[in-house]
């Protein structure tokens, strides 16, 4: 059987049991929902390797599956440099600094109408700047190490954080806040009483935007200046030399830690908002 047939097959065969699965009466049970798109990613990478090796694509245009994961296992070394220079350094660095100053400065706005006014239109511009802008600017002034890297990241989930946060702290309803103010609780009291926790569910989304943004934008940072480490420099120069099996590595592992810093904040952010109704079966 031929690598074309093989793909074709797995497939169908794939496509039939996940149709079989959707349609059972366990469709809802946590192993079905996990299975299901494990064996749709399964049948890429099976389609791909199929393809791949049945046109004879040359690697350094479309390198089969199998070779980049030779390449991920015998390049462990340099993965764990590039990941702790990327994603510990520069982009958790990053992360957690500018959805910290987000969610401080949107309490700030929330208690005054003119840095409503003032502070969210500059943040909507800013916003609106290409990260191929930015990030030339801020390597110059920070420097070509992680410090330049954590500084775009900052820059790019400052405002969709902040943005979410103002929104979600205005959720409450006038008769809610009425009915704390006849209780006479103070500001503190009604913020971390009934505006935090009615907010939850749009901070959480900010933060779960932001993990995205953030690998991306210390990866894309590192094309305007980087020590010799870290994943954009490995792509960059990976492209340049022809190395693509080392370029499809970087960027499986750079989809691997997207995934899961993503599914990180939603795990956590399913204990914190058990209550909303998008959580409850």
């Amino acid at each position: 059987m031929s690598w074309l047939a093989f793909a074709l097959f797995f497939w169908a065969a794939a496509w039939a049991t996940n149709a079989a699965l959707a349609n059972s009466p366990w469709r809802s049970t946590r192993p079905v929902r996990v299975i299901v798109p494990l064996l749709f990613g399964v049948t890429l990478l099976v389609l791909w390797e199929g393809l791949v090796r049945h046109f004879q694509v040359m690697p350094v245009i479309l390198p089969p599956p199998s070779l980049v994961w030779d390449t991920l296992i015998n390049s462990t070394e340099t993965l764990w440099v590039d990941f702790q220079q990327t994603v510990l350094k520069g982009a958790l660095t990053g992360y957690l600094i500018g959805t910290g100053a987000a969610f401080l400065t949107a309490i700030l706005i929330d208690r005054s109408d003119f840095l409503t006014r003032g502070l969210l239109p500059i943040g909507n511009f800013v916003a609106a700047l290409p990260i191929v802008g930015i990030a030339p600017i801020l390597v110059s002034w920070f420097g070509f190490d992680w410090q330049s890297k954590a500084a775009v990241v900052v820059v790019m989930v400052f405002f969709p954080m902040l943005v979410n946060t103002v929104s979600g702290l205005r959720q409450t309803e006038p008769m809610q806040r009425d009915l704390m103010h006849t209780y006479a609780a103070s500001y503190s009291q009604s913020l971390f009483k009934l505006r935090l926790p009615a907010a939850m569910p749009f901070i959480f989304n900010g933060l779960k935007i932001a993990t995205t943004l953030a690998l991306i934008g210390a990866i894309v940072a590192e094309y305007f200046g980087s020590p010799t480490r870290g994943m954009g420099f490995r792509i960059n120069t990976g492209v340049g030399s022809l190395s693509i099996d080392l370029v499809w590595a970087e960027i499986a592992v750079a989809a691997l830690a997207g995934t899961l810093f993503y599914g990180g904040v939603a795990w956590i952010e399913r204990r914190v908002t058990f209550w909303h109704p998008s959580h409850r079966n």
